[in-house]
C-alpha cells in the first residue's frame, strides 16, 4: 500500500472527530483500502462485511497470542514488567482459541443462552424500575452513570453472587482493564493501571472465593469455585480471569448499547415516536441500534500464516483489526447504511461478532436493552437531551457515551 494512502488515514484516526463519528472515515477505507495497514496502529485494518464476517471465524487469524502481541509495542522489558497482566489477559477465554476456549465457554455457557436468561425478565424489570425511580424526580441526569451502567452492573453481580454495594470499585478496575485492551494507542500508564486493577481484583476475589468455600450459594460464583476445587476443569488463574472477563463484558457493552441506542433515538425523533407508539418493535430497534452504532466496534486476531487479500500480504505475526462497526455499515449488505431504521427486517449485522468467539452475553444484553429503553419510554415519554454533543469515550475497540445528560420530563 503506497506509504501516503496509509498517512492519510492514520492522520484521522484516534482524533477527537474520529471518537465523536468514525463512520466518515470508515466509508473511506472500504471505498479505498479495504485491507489498510495502520502505522499508528501497527496492525492491519479491515473494514468490507464480508472479509470482517469471516475473518472473525477464520483459522488463519488466532485469538491467542494478541496481549503478548499488545506488549511488544511498549519499550523493550515489558513483557517481564507486566508479567502479571499477561498471564491474567492469557487466562481470559477471549484471549484463547479452542480446545482451551471451548472448554472455558461451556463451563457458563447455559447461564447465557436466550432461554437461561429469559427467566431474568421480571428481575431485570424490577431493576429498571427501581433505578428510574431514584432519578425520575430530578430536572435532570447523567442517563450514563445514574442508570445504563448500575442496570448490567447489578444483574451481574446478581448472577456471579457479587455483593451489589461492590459495584462502583468493580467498575473502576474494569475501566483501566478495558483502557488497556480496548485503546488503539498503548501506552505503558494504560498498562500499569491495568495491572494494579488485576492484583487489587484478584485479591478481591480470591477472599469471595474463599467465602464460597465456607457458606457455598446457588450463584455462578460458586459454581465456578467448584469447578476450581475439581481440579480438571479450571485453574485457580482461569478461574480470577474468568469473573474479571465476566464483570467488564457482563456491563461494559451494555451500558454503550443503552447510551448509543438512546442517543440515536434522540437525533432520529421521528423514530422514537414510532417506537413508543409501537412497543412490539423494541426487538428489532435493539438489532438497529447494535447495527448502528455498536458499543463493539471492532475485533482483533494475529494472523498465523501469510494472508493475501486485496492486493496485499499480511504476515505471519501480525496484527489484524476486524472493524465490527465499519462491516455493519458496508452499503454492499445494508440499505442506507447511515439510516437509523428500527423497523429494518434484513439485518444481518454482526454487532456481538461472529463464529466461536461471538459475544457470549449477547442474549442477555439484548434484553437488558429491550426493557431498559421500553421502560423509559413509556415512562418518560417526553425525555429529551439536554446537552448539544454528548462526549464519546476515548477507545478504540468500546464505543460508549462519557455522559448522555437528559431531562426526563
Amino acid at each position: 500500500m503506497p506509504e501516503e494512502l496509509t498517512r492519510t488515514f492514520d492522520d484521522d484516526f484516534l482524533t477527537p472527530e474520529y471518537f465523536a463519528n468514525p463512520y466518515p472515515l470508515y466509508h473511506r477505507l472500504r471505498a479505498e483500502a479495504p485491507a489498510c495497514w495502520s502505522e499508528k496502529l501497527e496492525a492491519w485494518l479491515l473494514t468490507r462485511y464480508d472479509d470482517v464476517k469471516a475473518g472473525l471465524n477464520d483459522p488463519r487469524l488466532n485469538s491467542s497470542g494478541r496481549i503478548a502481541s499488545i506488549l511488544d509495542r511498549l519499550p523493550s522489558g515489558a513483557h517481564d514488567e507486566y508479567q502479571a497482566l499477561l498471564v491474567h489477559m492469557n487466562n481470559m477465554m477471549s484471549f484463547n482459541d479452542p480446545p482451551v476456549h471451548t472448554r472455558l465457554r461451556s463451563l457458563i455457557g447455559k447461564a447465557f443462552t436466550p432461554l437461561g436468561v429469559t427467566s431474568l425478565r421480571p428481575q431485570i424489570q424490577v431493576i429498571v424500575d427501581e433505578l428510574l425511580d431514584n432519578v425520575a424526580g430530578k430536572g435532570r441526569f447523567d442517563l450514563v452513570d445514574e442508570f445504563a451502567f448500575h442496570l448490567p452492573a447489578i444483574v451481574i453481580c446478581d448472577m456471579l453472587g457479587v455483593p451489589r454495594e461492590d459495584r462502583n470499585k468493580i467498575r473502576r478496575w474494569s475501566d483501566d482493564i478495558v483502557g488497556f485492551v480496548s485503546a488503539g494507542a498503548v501506552t505503558p500508564k494504560r498498562t500499569a493501571r491495568a495491572q494494579k486493577a488485576v492484583y487489587d481484583a484478584t485479591d478481591y476475589l480470591v477472599a469471595l472465593a474463599d467465602e464460597r468455600r465456607r457458606y457455598p450459594r446457588d450463584d455462578m460464583l460458586t459454581a465456578l469455585v467448584e469447578a476450581e476445587d475439581a481440579g480438571d476443569t479450571l485453574s485457580e488463574d482461569e478461574f480470577i480471569s474468568m469473573i474479571v472477563l465476566l464483570f467488564f463484558a457482563g456491563f461494559e457493552t451494555t451500558e454503550g448499547l443503552i447510551g448509543n441506542g438512546m442517543l440515536a433515538l434522540f437525533r432520529n425523533p421521528e423514530q422514537r415516536k414510532f417506537l413508543r407508539e409501537h412497543p412490539e418493535t423494541m426487538e428489532t430497534a435493539v438489532e438497529e441500534f447494535l447495527r448502528y452504532d455498536s458499543s463493539v466496534q471492532r475485533q482483533s486476531r494475529v494472523a498465523n500464516e501469510i494472508i493475501k487479500l486485496h492486493g496485499e500480504m499480511i504476515l505471519q505475526g501480525e496484527y489484524v483489526v476486524l472493524l465490527i462497526g465499519a462491516a455493519n455499515r458496508d452499503p454492499e449488505h445494508f440499505v442506507d447504511p447511515d439510516k437509523l431504521d428500527i423497523t429494518r427486517a434484513e439485518n444481518k449485522h454482526i454487532g456481538f461478532g461472529h463464529g466461536i468467539h461471538s459475544c457470549i452475553g449477547g442474549p442477555l444484553a439484548r434484553i437488558e436493552t429491550q426493557i431498559a429503553i421500553s421502560t423509559i419510554l413509556r415512562r418518560m415519554p417526553h425525555i429529551r437531551l439536554v446537552e448539544d454533543e454528548p462526549e464519546f469515550v476515548d477507545l478504540f475497540a468500546l464505543r460508549k457515551l462519557r455522559a448522555l445528560w437528559v431531562a426526563p420530563h
